[in-house]
C-alpha cells in the first residue's frame, strides 16, 4: 500500500514553493494553484500545510444563467473593492474547449482590466465536464487564495442549470444574477436557486421586464416564507415597483442591518453591471450579509460544513484510490467481465468480492 500522502514530508521544491508563497510572490501563487488543480505529486500535501492559513478571507459566489452579466458584474464589484483597499482573488470556472480540454478564457477576457492590478489575482478554470457549475478543485484553489491573504475571494460559476448549486457549499455568500431574459421565475425556483441564493440580482435593469422579474422574485420569497402578500416590495429597503437604478439613477440604499431575530431577509437588488448602475448597493448588501454570517454564528456553521464536506470528499478520494489502485480492485474486476456478462456470478458478489480485498475480515 502506498504511503499516506499528507503524512509525507514535503520536497525540498515544495517546501521552497511555499516559502515564496508566504512571502507574497504571486508567480508561486500561480503555481500551486496549477498543482492543485491538476492533482500533480505533491498537492494534498500543499494543502495540508496551508490549511492553518486559512479563515481570513470573505467567499463570495456569483452564480446564474449564462448571458447573465456574471463576469461584469464580478469586475464591477472588484473595482469596488479594490477602491477600499481589498485585495481580491477570483475563481472564473469556464466551459471547456472541445479541443484542448481548457478553459475557453471568456471571463479572464471580460475582466482584463481589473486583472491588471497588482491587488487582484484571477484564475480561471476549466470544468472538464465536472457538473455543478464548478471545476472539480475549485473550492481547493479557493483555499490557495485565502490562504495567501486576499480579503475577498470571488467564485464564479459556469452558467447555472437544474441541479447546478454546488456554489452554495463553496461560499459565505451566494449571489443569483438573472435577467430580464431569464423568464419566469418560477424556473428559478424549480432550478432550486431559492435555497442556493442570499441574495438576488436582477442585472442589465434597464430591460423591458425587469421590474415584473424582481417582484416576482420578492412575491417567491415572501410566499417562501409563509408571508403572503404582505410587504412584498420591501427587501433592505428597496421598493422594486418604483425604484430601478438606470444609467443616470442610483437606487436607495439598503437598510444598515437587518432584524437579527428575523434571520436573513433576502434581498433582490437590480444592478446595471455596464454602467455600475446598483453596485455600490450590491456591495454594502454582500457587507451587510458578512456582518450578519458574523453575528448570528452562520459564518462558522458554513465553514464547518464546508470543511466536513471536504473530509467527505478526501475520503471518497483516498478510498477509490485504496479500492481500485493500491489493493487491485481494478483488476479484480477486469478479472470478473467474462463471468459477469455469461450471467455466472452478478454484479453484487463482484462488488463484495472487492471489498473484502480492501477490508478484509
Amino acid at each position: 500500500m502506498s504511503a499516506d500522502p499528507v503524512r509525507t514530508a514535503l520536497s525540498v521544491p515544495l517546501r521552497a514553493l511555499l516559502d515564496r508563497f508566504a512571502a507574497g510572490d504571486l508567480t508561486a501563487l500561480a503555481r500551486i494553484i496549477s498543482i492543485v488543480e491538476n492533482g500533480r505529486a505533491g498537492f494534498e500535501t500543499l494543502l495540508d500545510a496551508l490549511h492553518f492559513r486559512l479563515g481570513r478571507a470573505h467567499r463570495i459566489g456569483i452564480t446564474g444563467p449564462p448571458g447573465a452579466g456574471k463576469s461584469t458584474l464580478t469586475a464591477g464589484l472588484i473595482r469596488r473593492y479594490r477602491e477600499q483597499g481589498l485585495s481580491v482573488g477570483a475563481v472564473a470556472v469556464d466551459p471547456t474547449s472541445p479541443f484542448t480540454g481548457g478553459a475557453l478564457l471568456g471571463d479572464r477576457i471580460r475582466m482584463n482590466d481589473v486583472a491588471l492590478d497588482p491587488g487582484v489575482f484571477i484564475r480561471s478554470m476549466a470544468t472538464r465536464g465536472a457538473l455543478g457549475g464548478l471545476a472539480l478543485a475549485t473550492k481547493e484553489v479557493a483555499d490557495v487564495l485565502d490562504a495567501f491573504g486576499f480579503d475577498k475571494v470571488i467564485i464564479e460559476t459556469v452558467g447555472v442549470g437544474q441541479s447546478e448549486l454546488d456554489i452554495a457549499a463553496a461560499a459565505d455568500t451566494t449571489v443569483v444574477v438573472l435577467v430580464p431574459e431569464s423568464g419566469d421565475s418560477i424556473q428559478a425556483m424549480k432550478a432550486g436557486l431559492m435555497e442556493a441564493a442570499d441574495l438576488f440580482v436582477v442585472n442589465k435593469a434597464d430591460r423591458p421586464g425587469a421590474d415584473r422579474l424582481a417582484r416576482e422574485l420578492s412575491l417567491m420569497l415572501h410566499l417562501r416564507l409563509g408571508q403572503g402578500l404582505k410587504n412584498i416590495p420591501a427587501h433592505h429597503g428597496v421598493d422594486l415597483r418604483q425604484a430601478r437604478p438606470g444609467p443616470d439613477t442610483a437606487a436607495p440604499a439598503p437598510r444598515p442591518e437587518p432584524p437579527q431575530a428575523a434571520g436573513w431577509d433576502i434581498p433582490v437588488l437590480e444592478t446595471g453591471a455596464e454602467t455600475g448602475a446598483g453596485l455600490p448597493e450590491l456591495a454594502e448588501t454582500i457587507a451587510v450579509h458578512e456582518r450578519w454570517l458574523e453575528r448570528s454564528g452562520q459564518r462558522r456553521q458554513r465553514r464547518q460544513q464546508r470543511l466536513a464536506e471536504r473530509v467527505r470528499e478526501q475520503v471518497a478520494r483516498r478510498l477509490q484510490l485504496l479500492t481500485w489502485r493500491d489493493s487491485g480492485g481494478a483488476a479484480m474486476l477486469e478479472r470478473s467481465l467474462p463471468a459477469l456478462e455469461a450471467g455466472e456470478v452478478s454484479p453484487y458478489e463482484v462488488a463484495a468480492r472487492i471489498v473484502r480485498a480492501v477490508l478484509p475480515e
